[in-house]
């Protein structure tokens, strides 16, 4: 819990009680990989945050193909934030990727602390500007980029991912083939 009392005291001032009472709300689990924590089709009824682990964010096309969103690593915060605050269905799919240790925030926590805490609204409008920026500049990249400078960028963006997934999910965060990003990676290669 040290983490996330980090995490959020670097966002807002918080006093020790209401900190203390947030997270009575909240749970501590450690999950294999490969565990799905939010599927489509349900509404999604908590916020996780990653202490240790990394969570593989999925939308499934309609030929049954699967495309990684996002990459979610330590210290983040990630849900289906859309169909979270709107109660809706979730057409995303939420995968550990790794033994991933978690504080899962149930939407009870959330309120709680929109409710009584003193800078609960403004934590949750941080945490959904940060997301908000994230999507935007990942939209903006994806089209005003080429793939080659996505590559360069993807090692800022997730610390150390070429050891942490598979190259094949890389490659459809990326938008492109394995056989292109094999040859991205041979090119950067040469150039050492």
């Amino acid at each position: 819990m040290d983490r996330i009392r980090q995490v959020i005291r670097q966002m807002i001032e918080v006093s020790d009680p209401e900190l203390g009472e947030l997270l009575r709300h909240c749970l501590v689990k450690t999950v294999p990989r490969k565990t799905v924590l939010s599927s489509p089709g349900k509404v999604p009824q908590e916020i996780y945050f990653i202490n240790r682990g990394l969570i593989r964010v999925i939308v499934t096309d309609s030929a049954g193909a699967d495309h990684t969103l996002h990459f979610a690593l330590e210290q983040q915060f990630i849900a289906d934030y859309s169909a979270f605050i709107l109660k809706q269905p979730s057409l995303y799919t939420l995968q550990t990727e790794e033994e991933t240790e978690l504080l899962v925030m149930p939407r009870a926590a959330v309120e709680w602390g929109y409710a009584h805490m003193t800078q609960g609204d403004r934590l949750g409008r941080l945490i959904a500007e940060y997301y908000f920026i994230y999507q935007d500049n990942r939209l903006k990249n994806f089209y005003a980029r080429t793939p080659k400078e996505r590559y360069d960028a993807i090692c800022e963006i997730f610390p150390n991912i070429h050891n942490r997934v598979p190259q094949h999910m890389i490659a459809s965060y990326l938008g492109i083939s394995s056989v292109h990003l094999s040859r991205l990676k041979k090119s950067d290669r040469r150039k050492t």
